[in-house]
């Protein structure tokens, strides 16, 4: 389900607030035809919540919202939480070209060796990281904010002998 970049961006897009898919597609700068299909597929699969519907030109248009929550039933599944880590690593390259030059940002790249109460510690705020950028997120383009990108995936690491 989570296998096209698109589907993360529009996920991430709709933490902060309900969309149509006009709405959507305008932000995301896709075909509303587009946008209507794999919004409707996200919420097929529980990742979306409808939060209403608004008349457009005489039509209803359903407004979605994603709660970051939905997706642990999804993720539950190993090959599904394997395949969104290559999805959002795919999905870095278009999103570095639009890191301003001089920008402040926090970058990290290890894998490395943890005890065991390092490794829960560096879990615990991973999550809380999630939680906090989930909660703060708000409508695009909101007076006094910035769009920010984050992508953090922290597994452990099976040996060479396990094949």
């Amino acid at each position: 389900m989570l296998a096209h970049p698109l589907r993360l961006r529009m996920l991430s897009l709709l933490t902060g607030v309900a969309m149509s898919a006009a709405e959507v597609a305008r932000e995301l700068g896709e075909s509303q035809a587009n946008a209507s299909y794999h919004l409707r597929r996200l919420h097929e699969a529980g990742l979306l919540d409808v939060a209403g519907e608004v008349v457009i030109r005489g039509g209803r248009a359903k407004r979605y919202r994603h709660d970051p929550d939905s997706g642990a039933r999804l993720l539950a599944d190993p090959a599904e939480e394997r395949q969104l880590v290559v999805t959002m690593a795919a999905d870095l390259p278009r999103r570095v070209q639009r890191w301003p030059a001089g920008a402040p940002g926090a970058l990290t790249d290890a894998q490395v060796w943890l005890d065991p109460d390092s490794w829960q510690r560096a879990l615990s705020l991973a999550r809380e990281l999630g939680e906090l950028l989930h909660s703060a997120a708000v409508p695009p383009r909101t007076p006094g904010t910035e769009q920010i990108s984050a992508a953090v995936a922290l597994f452990p690491v099976a040996s060479a002998e396990a094949g």
